[in-house]
C-alpha cells in the first residue's frame, strides 16, 4: 500500500510513493533521547542540516521535552528556543514541522515558514490550535494523548488500546474538521509512548491498518520510546538506554513503512532511511509477484 500524502505538503515530497522519514531536532535540555545534546541553536541547526544529509524529508522541530514526567516550560521560552532555529533551517531549504501544543507558537512558527504543526494533544492542550491551523494552511498532525507528560502513565487503562486510540482520534479529527482544517491536511499519529508505557505500543504497532481504515495518513513515532528499551532488555531486566535502540527503530521504520505510512518520526536518520527504501523495494515487489501468479485476479 502506497502511503497517502496530505495538502499541502511541498511537491516534491507529494511526489514520493514512499514513506518519509521525519528527523528529530530537539532544543531542549532535557530530552530523554539526547540530554540536551542540541539544546544551543547553532548546535541545533547543525544538527538539523547534517540529518538532511543522511536522507530526512522532513525536520521535526521541538523546544519543550514530553519525556514521561516532564514539566513545562513558559511559553516564551520554547519561543526563544524554536523560531531561530525554525528560521535556518528554513533558510537552507529544509521542510520543517513545528513540535508544539501551542497554537500561539504554531501560528508564529508557520508564519516563519514551518510546514505542519506537529501537536502531541491533537488540540487538547490548547483549544485555540485547531482554529489557529485552520487558518494558517498548515499540514496537522494530531496525536492521541490523554493528558500531560507528568501524569500521562497513570491514564494507561484500556480495553481495547487499538479500537480506543482509534476513536479518541477520529474525535479529535471530528473536531478539527468542524474547526475548519481541511480532512485532506490532517495527519494522525496513535502517540506510542503516551499513556502507553509498555505493551499496549505493539497492539498499535500491529493495528496500523485498524488506524488507518480513518482515511487519513499516518505518522509513526517509535524512535528509542521506553517499550524497545524493555523489549531489548539486558539478561538482568535492565532497559538498554535511548542510544542503543536505533537498530529496533529502524527495524519498526521498516515494518510500519510496510504498513503504509504516511512517515516515521526518528532520532537516528541514516538507518531508517535506508529502511523505508527496503520496505518500498518489498512492497512493491511483492504486488509484482501477485500480479504475476493472479493472486490479485478478480
Amino acid at each position: 500500500m502506497s502511503p497517502r500524502h496530505p495538502a499541502p505538503l511541498p511537491a516534491h515530497l507529494r511526489q514520493l510513493d514512499r514513506t518519509l522519514v521525519m528527523g528529530v531536532v530537539n532544543v531542549t535540555p532535557d530530552s530523554f533521547s539526547d540530554g540536551g545534546r542540541w539544546f544551543e541553536p547553532t548546535a541545533a541547526i547543525e544538527h538539523g542540516l547534517r540529518l538532511l544529509e543522511e536522507g530526512a524529508d522532513i525536520l521535526d522541530l521541538g523546544g519543550e521535552s514530553t519525556r514521561p514526567g516532564a514539566a513545562r516550560v513558559p511559553l516564551a521560552e520554547e519561543r526563544e528556543r524554536v523560531l531561530p532555529v525554525l528560521r535556518a533551517l528554513v533558510a537552507a531549504g529544509a521542510v520543517v514541522s513545528v513540535d508544539t501544543s501551542r497554537a500561539a507558537l504554531a501560528d508564529e512558527a508557520v508564519q516563519h515558514g514551518a510546514a505542519i504543526v506537529n501537536d502531541v494533544t491533537g488540540g487538547l492542550g490548547d483549544e485555540q490550535m485547531h482554529a489557529t491551523v485552520a487558518r494558517s494552511g498548515a499540514v496537522y498532525v494530531a496525536m492521541h494523548w490523554r493528558g500531560p507528560s507528568d501524569v500521562m502513565d497513570g491514564l494507561a487503562r484500556y480495553d481495547d488500546v487499538v479500537a480506543e486510540v482509534r476513536a479518541e482520534l477520529a474525535s479529535r479529527v471530528d473536531h478539527a474538521v468542524q474547526a475548519g482544517i481541511p480532512r485532506e491536511s490532517i495527519v494522525l499519529d496513535p502517540g506510542l509512548g503516551f499513556a502507553k508505557p509498555g505493551a499496549e505500543n505493539w497492539p498499535l504497532l500491529a493495528g496500523l491498518d485498524v488506524l488507518g481504515s480513518l482515511g487519513l495518513p499516518l505518522l509513526v513515532g517509535a524512535s528509542r520510546k521506553r517499550f524497545l528499551g524493555h523489549l531489548l532488555a539486558r539478561p538482568g531486566g535492565e532497559p538498554v538506554p535511548p542510544s542503543e535502540r536505533d537498530g529496533a527503530t529502524a527495524a519498526v521504520s521498516a515494518l510500519a513503512a510496510a504498513a503504509g505510512a504516511w512517515c516515521v518520526r526518528v532520532h537516528e536518520v541514516r538507518a531508517t532511511a535506508d529502511a523505508v527504501r527496503v520496505a518500498q523495494a518489498w512492497t512493491t515487489a511483492r504486488s509484482a509477484v501477485r500480479d504475476t501468479t493472479g493472486e490479485n485476479r478478480g
